[in-house]
């Protein structure tokens, strides 16, 4: 006696419930390339139009503090908008994997628009370093003549050390790289000791031929003007670590609503008003399509 065996239906909720978390790497690598073509665009549009904390010439220190603070706001704007794209994409490309609660949906969308966020800070990190090491290849401009000596301070070595009348073969790389570390402490909650201060006017007045009092005003001026420098770098660099930190958190929550705002078109529910349009266009795509013919 053969006893048949009836197939058991399952609803959508359990084959819903069953890949729940299942992750699309489609929709995540197109949403986190769009989020990082996006980005490359509007840092290259800053970058042109002088919008930087940082740059290799020594006229960047220069710059006024609304200007390092304008640049840092900047950041954080192209990451809620390169973000916020890059999230729509994976959102709106994402298959739907079954009949879900809304709430269910949101959040497996949101998901993937954090999952495009990560891989996006990866391509852009990647990027970043690349781009760093280009510009960082030595050059007649922006490289030091010693490799011990910090770059930073290269503008104030050279006024240190400038002279009118100088040797046809002057060796001053040991020079400019000792005074380079002593010029360092200038930054430091005690500054230059006396010590390094009267080698300092020693080693200028012998290497330039100054008199000893022009000698000591010059080192007096190098060394304050080598203060303000480091506090500027430093403060160029606290702002702009603080504004990627910024900008990247902030792009995690962008990439987020972006997913979930392309969820939402992508299934037909209601939007926010920054899509009416696209809805707007969408309504005119299907007035353009033919009409199917009616039987006879």
């Amino acid at each position: 006696m053969n006893v048949e065996t009836v197939p058991v239906a399952t609803s959508p909720m359990t084959r819903v419930a069953a890949d729940s978390w299942t992750l699309q790497w489609t929709p995540v690598i197109a949403g986190a390339l769009t989020a990082v073509a996006v980005s490359s665009i509007l840092v290259s549009f800053a970058t042109t139009v002088g919008l930087g904390v940082s740059s290799a010439a020594p006229t960047w220190r220069d710059a006024s503090v609304a200007l390092w603070l304008l640049s840092g706001l900047y950041l954080v704007l192209q990451a809620l908008v390169s973000f916020g794209v890059g999230g729509y994409v994976a959102g709106r490309v994402r298959a739907p994997y079954g009949l879900a609660e809304s709430d269910e949906t949101e959040k497996r969308d949101g998901l993937h628009g954090v999952g495009s966020w990560a891989l996006a800070v990866v391509l852009g990190a990647v990027l970043a370093a690349m781009v760093a090491s280009a510009a960082n290849r030595p050059n007649a401009l922006s490289s030091p003549p010693a490799a011990t000596e910090p770059s930073v301070l290269s503008y104030e070595l050279d006024h240190l050390f400038r002279a009118a009348r100088r040797a046809p073969t002057p060796e001053l790389a040991p020079a400019r790289s000792e005074a380079g570390r002593i010029l360092l402490t200038a930054s430091s909650h005690s500054g230059v000791s006396s010590d390094d201060r009267s080698y300092l006017v020693q080693l200028v007045s012998g290497t330039t031929g100054l008199a000893p009092a022009d000698a000591e005003r010059r080192v007096d001026t190098v060394i304050a003007d080598a203060k303000s420098a480091l506090s500027r770098a430093r403060a160029s660099t606290i702002i702009l670590a603080f504004s990627i930190a910024t900008a990247l958190l902030l792009g995690a929550v962008a990439a987020w609503m972006g997913a979930e705002s392309g969820g939402r078109h992508r299934d037909g529910k209601p939007v926010t008003g920054w899509m009416l349009h696209a809805n707007r266009f969408s309504r005119r795509s299907d007035m353009w399509r033919r009409p199917t013919s009616m039987p006879e």
